[in-house]
């Protein structure tokens, strides 16, 4: 019998599923079962997890062989990656489908599980019943097995035959196709590699406060699970914010938008449950203070995973259909989901509200005054922020409900999504930046009304000079991005305050501090890359750059550049050198006139030495590999204020699910980006119009004038073959070199001349860059005459935009300062925890010694 890597992974993902169901028993006996034989479920429960973590770990090793390993007769391989994939895009070809992206999830859960495990043994049972439970839906996602007529779970070890009704497999059912569909190229990016596992790791770690809530609402153990749970719920935010960074950080320097965030509804999927997060680390930090705030606390960590998995539901069911171009199509999991999501919504928000009446009874209220008061009013205007994103993103959601109780709702999405959550959001974060500035002052010293003033007053001082003072150098009349400028300002130079002091008296202290500092700058930040962008490529020419073109404002943001020819753009000289190709060993772009087609689109010829920084890479005549799919346009700049000189090279990828797809090039600096992207240029499948051919005669050596350009006849070549076509013996076949010269390069052509038989046949070739065809028609050999053909186009152009992005520097050191305020908050109260568990620790065993020396021999 023949054991393939699928079977043996599919079997590992049976196992894994049913490890993680032992688990779940086994430590549900040890925490609800007779105490006597608690410890033996216990290890039971122990080591069945481990085994699920160590099957789960070797699933996941499986996929990643047969997907870098090229082995397409599996479905998963050839729907996501390619022979030609770097090993580094392979991993982000594991998390690019559905499988894959459960997968990923799955090790992540076991790997935090396996950490619990052997952090905090009185929370095992308990705790880890939860965890097991997930694990056990999250493999039926990749279970693939059929029970009856209903599939559980979509197995990424199904064979390609077993996924596609496809006619050769009925001739050929062992047939393998010799190379995959591969990556889809928005995907082709490092960031790629990062964001989307980082992502993951954010959602898995929403399980831990999730798994301490529920397990103290079961156990009734309603007061000790805050403090072991606040330092997870610290690294959840702080992780998941990171994840989300990244995918900004990827739109911006991916996508053509001119942003970092587009209100898409996976966006929002993502931003809501971080909002929750972070209220839920108020309202936590408050009741470890004074034992208030206990039902907030549990409802909110429940809420942050049941959003999490409602998340999954959306972006995955198919549901959002064509609202979000990130959703994966519904793959007939849709059902699943929905279970997944209505077991542990029910079950974590039933048990919260069944044990409601004992959960203890709050004290009164808290003074206007107090710590507590603050900094539950940023929490609740956390929760409304996250409230108004997820109700809008939910429309679809409510139009499926409708229509499946048989009525009709056509609800549509917001037009302009970013306009619509924008004019909310930034409100929010207006009193959001207000509190956290005011609020630190009550967390850190006892407050009265003249003692609050007082410390105010600096701060506020210090924020009308400082707000006033960037409105008067960028001036701008938008009420609410004034309203922005001075609210950063102020929880800038309030958390600054404190930031200072603390620093003195203790640094393990500033976590809040800091965080509160990232924010301020990240609003900063928003309102400088967002209210100050502005267009730097105005057309002051009045000219419309397409004949018949209704959008005027594309004419008077957009300019054309014409291959070799310099233009002005405000305090800039650009120059566009032409088309550009990524060659496999090159550490450069390589200039496409430089490699001749062959019958392969990835493999070229190079038409003389490749060689960058001295170092030749490939010599002329040698073949290389190429990446089509991608192409880069080289723009030269020099900025006339300090006369420095870059390169930029803006991309336009050919995606087989989007069409072509324009990415950007930015120049970066200190106090700004000049953020650059192609809006329109001539697309390889574009029909060329040519001009009537023209006749030209030379001998060899001679020079004759193509539509203003020089081009000299240097030599002739006889061939054996034509590309990879072998040539018969009766067969001439002879290639002419024609070099046209442009006004600071040259370009080699060559056309070839083919006898055969008695056929003639004159295989032309193109110079994109001058847009000429020239093919050589014909040979006088007595008079040493060749006969040249010429038509002409229009030269290689592309269209432009560029923006000014000032300041967006801030935004991103902003996101980093919350991400370290949240870990240095974390690690205080990871050391207080352990302090504390190790305190209790000592105290068990000295009082184990006391009675075992009081029981006599």
């Amino acid at each position: 019998m023949n054991i393939s890597l699928g079977n043996i992974g599919h079997l590992l993902t049976i196992f894994a599923f049913i490890t993680s169901l032992v688990a779940a028993f086994s430590y549900y006996k040890a925490t609800a079962g007779s105490k006597l034989k608690a410890n033996d479920w216990l290890k039971n429960g122990r080591w069945a997890f481990l085994a699920h973590a160590v099957t789960t770990l070797g699933v996941f090793a499986i996929l990643f062989t047969i997907v870098s390993g090229n082995h397409f007769e599996y479905n998963y391989a050839w729907s996501h990656s390619s022979k030609h994939l770097p090993w580094y895009y392979m991993l982000s070809a594991m998390w690019e489908g559905q499988e894959g992206s459960f997968l990923i999830w799955m090790v992540w859960n076991a790997l935090l599980g396996v950490v619990l495990i052997f952090t905090n043994k009185s929370w095992e049972g308990p705790v880890m019943v939860v965890f097991a439970l997930v694990q056990a839906f999250l493999a039926s996602m990749v279970l693939g097995v059929v029970v009856g007529h209903t599939q559980i779970g979509l197995s990424p070890f199904a064979l390609l035959r077993d996924a596609m009704d496809a006619p050769i497999f009925l001739s050929n059912p062992n047939f393998i196709p010799e190379d995959g569909s591969g990556l889809n190229p928005l995907l082709q990016s490092y960031w790629m590699v990062i964001h989307p596992p980082i992502l993951f790791l954010g959602f898995a770690t929403t399980l831990v406060p999730f798994a301490y809530a529920t397990a103290a609402l079961w156990t009734k153990r309603y007061q000790d699970w805050v403090r072991p749970a606040l330092p997870w719920t610290l690294f959840s935010a702080a992780v998941l914010g990171f994840g989300i960074l990244l995918g900004a950080y990827w739109a911006y320097e991916t996508l053509n938008f001119g942003g970092y965030w587009n209100w898409d509804p996976v966006e929002n999927s993502s931003y809501v449950p971080w909002l929750i997060l972070v209220a839920a680390i108020h309202t936590m930090i408050v009741f470890k203070k004074n034992h208030t705030a206990l039902k907030s606390s549990l409802g909110l960590c429940i809420a942050g995973f049941v959003l999490i998995v409602y998340s999954t539901f959306l972006t995955r069911s198919g549901i959002l259909g064509n609202a979000s171009v990130h959703s994966f199509t519904d793959l007939g999991l849709s059902g699943q989901l929905l279970i997944y999501l209505a077991v542990f919504t029910i079950g974590g928000f039933g048990l919260f509200l069944y044990r409601w009446r004992d959960l203890p009874v709050e004290g009164e209220e808290p003074s206007v005054y107090s710590r507590e008061f603050w900094i539950f009013i940023g929490a609740t205007t956390l929760c409304l922020m996250a409230f108004q994103v997820i109700i809008p993103t939910s429309i679809p959601v409510w139009n499926s409900i409708v229509k499946a109780f048989g009525g009709i709702s056509n609800v549509a999405l917001p037009t302009d999504q970013v306009a619509f959550y924008s004019k909310f959001q930034l409100w929010f974060a207006v009193a959001i930046a207000l509190l956290s500035g005011t609020g630190q002052f009550f967390y850190w010293k006892k407050m009265d009304a003249q003692k609050f003033w007082d410390a105010i007053t600096i701060p506020f001082i210090l924020t009308l000079v400082f707000s006033g003072a960037i409105i008067l150098l960028y001036p701008i009349a938008d009420l609410s991005y004034i309203a922005l400028v001075t609210a950063g300002m102020y929880c800038l130079t309030a958390n600054g305050f404190i930031l200072f002091s603390l620093l003195k008296k203790s640094p393990k202290l500033s976590g809040g501090a800091v965080t509160h500092i990232g924010m301020a700058l990240m609003l900063i930040g928003i309102l400088f890359s967002a209210g100050y962008s502005n267009v730097a490529s105005l057309n002051q020419t009045g000219m419309p750059i397409f004949k018949d073109a209704k959008d005027k404002q594309f004419d008077q943001e957009n300019l054309v550049l014409w291959v070799n020819k310099d233009r002005q753009m405000g305090q800039y000289i650009l120059n566009y050198k032409g088309r550009r190709l990524e060659v496999d060993g090159m550490p450069n772009y390589v200039d496409h006139n430089l490699l001749k087609s062959t019958g392969d689109s990835r493999m070229k010829i190079a038409r003389e030495d490749l060689a960058y920084e001295g170092r030749t890479y490939f010599h002329k005549g040698d073949t290389v590999e190429v990446h089509p799919e991608n192409i880069y346009f080289e723009v030269d700049y020099k900025d006339l204020s300090n006369g420095q000189n870059f390169t930029l090279f803006p991309r336009a990828q050919v995606n087989p699910n989007m069409g072509m797809v324009i990415s950007p090039d930015i120049k970066r600096g200190l106090t700004g980006d000049l953020y650059t992207h192609v809006s329109a240029f001539i697309t390889p499948d574009q029909e060329t119009e040519w001009s009537p051919a023209k006749t030209f005669e030379a001998k060899m050596g001679e020079q004759f004038i193509i539509n203003d350009f020089v081009c000299r006849f240097d030599s002739l070549t006889k061939l054996n073959k034509i590309g990879d076509m072998p040539l018969n013996k009766e067969d001439v076949a002879v290639q002419a070199t024609v070099t046209i010269f442009d006004q600071n390069r040259s370009y080699e052509v060559n056309p070839i001349f083919l006898v055969s038989g008695q056929q003639v046949g004159k295989i032309p070739e193109v110079s994109e860059d001058l847009g000429i065809k020239l093919s050589l028609s014909n040979i006088k050999p007595k008079e040493g005459i060749f006969v040249f053909e010429a038509q002409t186009s229009q030269k290689d152009y592309i269209v432009l935009k560029a923006l000014n992005k000032p300041f967006i520097n801030v935004l991103w050191l902003g996101t980093l300062l919350v991400m370290i305020g949240f870990s240095i908050a974390m690690v205080r109260r990871y050391q207080e925890f352990k302090k504390l568990r190790d305190k209790k620790s000592g105290k068990r065993f000295t009082a184990e010694n006391k009675t075992e020396k009081s029981i006599p021999s």
